[in-house]
């Protein structure tokens, strides 16, 4: 048996060469594979002795030759072919190990030189690893060390892999190159500025299985970027609790896409990817009680995000309620002990300050997938204006932005009221605007808030004036919209029959 090494991560690579060298293989090798199995003491063959030809062009020709790819190639079964390689001298070749050039490692270097990034694509080992993975029926092929130790348990029980064993890793052997291959493309494509290419490439590493999907009876895994970008939620490190599920990944990054709006000290509170309460003070504790207030009932359950440490007084409060997940750029090593004194509270280490939105998101729908830029912006602020004849106050103006970032995260048809530190009632997610706003309301007038002191943020535009006929009954003195209905006037003229103050963005924030 004959196996060809060639790896660029050497985890594991002298004692699996070891095993393969006690079961008689024959080892060939190139480069700085080969250099370290001869200095481990490990009987190997350079690739030039096997070819009769030099490595070149600085190593990128070593392996790219007929007698390496046809040992690889040929059909065991099919007697021209062996008849070839008798007539040429060429051995097969049983098993090839290889993994590739640290593409990945060198772009996410921080000011990586192009032409570094351009070395590091691999071409060789790709090639190897397509020829020996196409001939699966008589080759193995090894692309991860973590499956040492079972090819060589197998080769010592069986003398030779099982077609399912090869069967497998031939499989697993295609989704490395075309990881490989596809995190070049995004790369280079990204470099040249193609934002919608005629395909779309994309890649992503499993992270961890989950128990289920969004219900108990699907299926489920987490996935990550292969380069996540620093306080995205792959990021985060978990410090305490059971794994989180499929809908806790999609809560918390609903939470961090929300908190990264401020930069003040803030609280967030998230059910269902929507928000349930957002609150502002001059520490977490402050603004955790401000958000809570908002909506004292939907939290339960909830998670609950801070851009600033969680402190002592913190904890004990957060300690006495039943939430899923904790997120905050660090606890105090006296709260965190508080907190995880309930087993199943998720404590989260996550900076959303860092939080790096921009780029593309994916939505999959049957048969494919809607590829949209992140919505990343708020508004232009040239496009601000004054829709009605009363300006608002400064102290206004300061509101309606704070709702407005709010409603942003906000499932539509959305409707968001807030005073100046907190959320005081949301509306989301019905096929009515109106409909929205009535909830907001409901729920201000249920907690006890003063309606004539909060303004209301709207994620469109209105298509009729009930919203602002509701507003104004309610003594709601200032509202933001994106404007651009062509019913506008209907809805200026019932917001100055009022004295409302109302401001047009001219950006929608639609959150289906």
């Amino acid at each position: 048996m004959r196996a060809l090494i060639s790896v660029s991560d050497k985890s594991g690579l002298v004692e699996f060469a070891q095993d393969l060298t006690e079961l008689g293989v024959e080892i060939i090798s190139t480069g700085g594979t080969h250099a370290a199995l001869a200095a481990a003491g490990i009987p190997v063959t350079e690739v030039s002795d096997v070819t009769g030809f030099p490595e070149v062009l600085d190593g990128r020709v070593k392996t790219l030759h007929p007698a390496i790819h046809a040992g690889l190639l040929a059909v065991r079964s099919n007697p021209e072919h062996m008849a070839t390689l008798t007539q040429l001298g060429i051995t097969p070749i049983d098993l090839v190990v290889v993994n590739l050039y640290p593409f990945k490692e060198t772009i996410a270097k921080p000011d990586v030189a192009f032409e570094d990034a351009i070395e590091n694509i691999d071409i060789g080992g790709p090639s190897m690893i397509r020829a020996a993975a196409k001939n699966a029926a008589s080759v193995g092929v090894v692309v991860d060390p973590a499956d040492y130790q079972m090819v060589a348990a197998e080769l010592r029980d069986r003398g030779r892999l099982s077609a399912a064993t090869r069967t497998r890793l031939q499989a697993k052997a295609f989704r490395h190159t075309a990881a490989y291959d596809a995190l070049i493309a995004q790369y280079l494509t990204a470099r040249e500025g193609t934002k919608f290419p005629e395909t779309l490439t994309v890649t992503f590493e499993k992270k961890q299985p989950l128990r289920y999907g969004e219900n108990s009876h699907q299926k489920a895994a987490y996935y990550a970027d292969p380069l996540p970008a620093p306080g995205s939620i792959t990021a985060a490190k978990q410090l305490h609790g059971k794994e989180l599920s499929f809908n806790n990944i999609k809560d918390v990054n609903a939470a961090a896409s929300l908190l990264n709006e401020f930069e003040e000290c803030a609280a967030v509170a998230i059910k269902h990817q929507t928000p349930c309460g957002v609150g502002l003070g001059t520490t977490p504790a402050e603004a955790f009680a401000r958000c809570f207030a908002g909506d004292p009932v939907s939290i339960f359950g909830g998670i609950v995000a801070f851009n600033r440490p969680v402190t002592l007084d913190l904890a004990q409060r957060l300690h006495e309620m039943f939430l899923e997940v904790i997120i905050a750029p660090a606890f105090d090593a006296d709260a965190r002990e508080v907190l995880e004194g309930k087993k199943n509270v998720r404590l989260l280490e996550l900076s959303t300050s860092a939080m790096a939105e921009k780029g593309l998101e994916l939505f999959s729908v049957t048969g494919g997938a809607l590829v949209e830029d992140r919505d990343t912006e708020l508004w232009e602020p040239r496009d601000l204006f004054v829709m009605t004849r009363r300006e608002p106050t400064a102290e206004e103006m300061k509101r309606l932005k704070f709702g407005f970032r709010v409603v942003k995260h906000t499932r539509s048809n959305a409707i968001v009221l807030v005073n100046g530190v907190q959320t005081v009632g949301i509306g989301a997610g019905q096929m009515n605007r109106v409909g929205s706003a009535k909830l907001a309301i409901e729920e201000a007038m249920a907690n006890g808030f003063d309606l004539s002191e909060a303004v209301l943020a709207s994620d469109a535009y209105f298509p009729m004036p009930d919203t602002l006929e509701l507003a104004g009954e309610h003594g709601i003195k200032a509202v933001i919209q994106p404007s651009g209905s062509i019913r506008d006037q209907d809805s200026v003229d019932v917001a100055d029959k009022y004295g409302m103050a109302m401001v047009g963005t001219k950006m929608r924030h639609f959150k289906h």
